[in-house]
């Protein structure tokens, strides 16, 4: 239970349901473990004993009710406990996903680089949902059952000094403690296989994740056969790890059941030996019998703790994860920024062992179109995501107008920014709320102003529901041409000093090439533009052009002066001059 203890912050605001299920539960417990071995002694006797035909009928009857009086008070306050605990525990489990998932918001891109999709997702929903069967599964147990072992061990002392039955007591009691032992043993051992699972759950998150965001690649290569196979794979190791942890889970009920039985036969043999009345013997045993079944129903918790532990354990691994990009104890103010960007000595590595960029030195005046180039991994979109701080310089500053980006908050710096990228990512939503992230809170009129300025509203208003249009996951109802075309109106809309282009036109067709050449041009107008170029045909209007190789800034000037001057730009650009165009 200490594992779950820095989660009680939660119940703060649920102290009233928390506090209706643990007197609901205290009741439960002494309706049971001391109302019916209560009954044994003292009612049964009195309507079966020598005295009873001396009962009024009315006296009769009131005894008679002292059962389903019982019941009744036991069945409302164990109701009554398990929808409140309910209650509480989805609550609680709500904040606790949300906590998670806005994480998910804050973290680096860097981290998403480290973790799997799969895992991720994995961690989210499937531990979650684990945390949540886990609280349904003791709703009805956290409490009652604490209760009526409390409520029984009281009636069994409250016995022994009433009936001089102390020894016989205590030795009944004795034996309780000793089936803690199996649910210590199984509780390690669940611990082990649990964990086993969950990175098991995460794997086959994994295929599907993987297999599904590759269907067109699958059936292309003929893969479809051979994925079947790896996901029966792991599909199988996943059956095998459940069934480990069900083997030692299962093995506790029918341990603690023995030990119980060995413990009443003692009691039965001392019993015999020190005549014990008949009554008397029975309201032991009943209230032994009641020490038992909520010892065993503790040990199911336990168990289920332990699992839930585990569980709990990855999603801390999210929630604890360091956040290496935050805002600064005392911001600069920034409204809109002209964007002028200067590097300094800039060095970033995504691990300890390879540095990306290296001694990164670059000034960028506002207004500029700056293309970067160079060959595949030398530095060029790592050194475009510096601007935005999706990733922080490991040393080193960078600057807009004479600003470190860490000296200002990052909402106001990103709302200087607008990003197009090379596969633009649309949500499962209409296109006027697509449309609408560029910068929210934009009117109407704004929005298909937008759109119209980069050539996407004629296309719009041939869909049957016009800008209501559902897109599909990940714009997979529109082409590419016109999800790039979005993704321009997003930018138009944004209205930043800043454009970072990441080859938005290498994958189109030479019809939406030319239609997104045309709003670009408009686009970048009075803006400070880095353009990730991949084909050279697309820094035709760049006024400056960084060479990137081996993680270094090797040139920088016009294309003329680079082709003439700089030997690895001249072979870049020849080698993509002799390639054909693309349709």
């Amino acid at each position: 239970m200490r594992r779950f203890l820095p989660y009680l912050r939660y119940l703060r605001s649920l102290r009233k349901p928390l506090v209706g299920a643990i007197v609901s539960g205290l009741i439960y417990g002494v309706a049971s473990g001391a109302g019916l071995p209560y009954m044994l002694k003292y009612v049964f006797p009195t309507i079966f004993g020598v005295d009873a035909i001396r009962l009024k009928t009315w006296e009769l009857i009131a005894i008679s009710l002292y059962l389903p009086l019982i019941f009744i008070v036991r069945g409302l306050a164990g109701y009554a406990n398990a929808y409140l605990t309910q209650f509480v525990g989805v609550r609680v489990l709500e904040a606790l996903r949300f906590d998670y998932f806005h994480k998910l918001q804050l973290l680096p891109l860097a981290f998403f680089q480290r973790k799997s999709t799969g895992d991720l997702i994995t961690r989210g929903l499937n531990d979650t949902n684990q945390l949540q069967a886990i609280i349904s599964l003791i709703a009805n147990d956290l409490i009652k059952q604490p209760a009526t072992l409390l409520g029984a061990l009281g009636f069994l002392i409250y016995l022994g000094f009433t009936t001089k039955g102390v020894p016989l007591v205590l030795l009944s009691i004795a034996i309780i403690p000793i089936t803690v032992l199996p649910i210590r043993f199984v509780g390690k051992k669940i611990v082990q296989k649990a964990q086993s699972m969950a990175a098991q759950a995460g794997s086959i998150t994994d295929r599907f994740t993987e297999n599904l965001s590759a269907v067109k690649e699958v059936r292309a290569f003929g893969l479809e056969t051979m994925e079947s196979n790896r996901f029966a794979s792991a599909s199988a190791i996943m059956v095998k790890v459940q069934m480990k942890v069900a083997k030692y889970a299962l093995l506790l009920s029918p341990s603690i059941e023995f030990i119980s039985a060995v413990g009443i036969s003692v009691t039965f043999v001392y019993a015999y030996r020190t005549g014990l009345k008949l009554e008397t013997f029975l309201a032991i045993v009943a209230a032994l019998f009641t020490c038992y079944d909520p010892v065993k129903q503790l040990g199911a918790i336990s168990a289920a703790l332990q699992r839930g532990a585990v569980s709990l354990e990855r999603i801390e691994e999210i929630l604890h994860a360091p956040i290496v990009i935050e805002d600064p104890e005392h911001p600069i103010p920034v409204d809109r920024l002209k964007g002028a960007i200067e590097f300094k000595d800039v060095m970033f590595a995504y691990n300890k062992d390879v540095a990306v960029l290296r001694g990164i030195n670059a000034k960028i005046p506002a207004g500029t179109v700056c293309a970067l180039v160079g060959p595949s991994g030398a530095g060029k979109s790592t050194f475009a995501n510096l601007v935005p701080r999706f990733y922080e310089a490991n040393s080193g500053s960078v600057t807009v107008d004479g600003i470190d980006l860490r000296a200002m908050r990052v909402a106001d710096l990103r709302k200087n920014i607008a990003v197009v990228s090379q596969d633009p990512v649309l949500f499962n939503d209409t296109i006027f709320t697509n449309l609408s992230f560029g910068r929210l809170g934009a009117t109407r009129d704004e929005v298909e102003q937008a759109a119209k300025d980069a050539f996407a509203h004629d296309f719009i208003m041939t869909l049957p529901q016009g800008y209501e249009t559902i897109v599909g996951e990940r714009g997979g109802k529109l082409s590419g041409g016109q999800r790039q075309r979005i993704a321009l109106a997003r930018a138009f809309l944004r209205q930043a000093p800043i454009l970072i282009l990441d080859e938005a036109t290498s994958a189109l067709d030479s019809e939406s090439e030319a239609f997104i050449q045309r709003a670009l041009k408009k686009l970048m107008q009075n803006k400070t533009v880095l353009i990730i170029a991949h084909r050279f045909s697309t820094i035709r209007d760049a006024t400056m052009i960084l060479v990137f190789n081996s993680a270094k800034i090797v040139a920088q000037g016009t294309h003329a002066e680079l082709y003439e001057s700089n030997v690895l730009y001249k072979s870049l650009y020849d080698q993509q001059k002799q390639l054909p165009p693309s349709n």
